[in-house]
């Protein structure tokens, strides 16, 4: 099980960037947007340089709902492999099942 101040840092980043998407996304197509003047781009930029670095999506790590664990998570799933490995042996996952040849 991952530390609790972990997966609270997580959520506070899910927050975060939920907060500033409509910001982010407008200034980011400004600042990417040929059409405008050079002077916009520049102040698009610099307004994205502003913003809190959690706010950015990109930041956040993808966890495993079970455990925490921020490596070898499935995204399909949103399980670590050692997690859905036990879940099919278990048949508690839907379609998945051991493979044998």
């Amino acid at each position: 099980m991952a530390k609790q101040a972990l997966l609270q840092r997580e959520l506070k980043r899910e927050k975060l960037a939920a907060k500033f998407a409509q910001k982010y996304a407008d200034l980011k197509a400004t600042a990417n947007d040929a059409k405008r003047s050079d002077e916009e781009r520049d102040a698009a930029r610099l307004a994205l340089q502003k913003l809190p670095r959690n706010a950015n999506p990109t930041r956040q790590r993808n966890r495993c709902e079970i455990t925490g664990r921020p490596r070898g998570t499935f995204a399909y799933f949103g399980l670590a492999r050692a997690k859905v490995r036990e879940m099919a042996f278990a048949g508690e996952i839907p379609g998945v099942t051991k493979a044998s040849w």
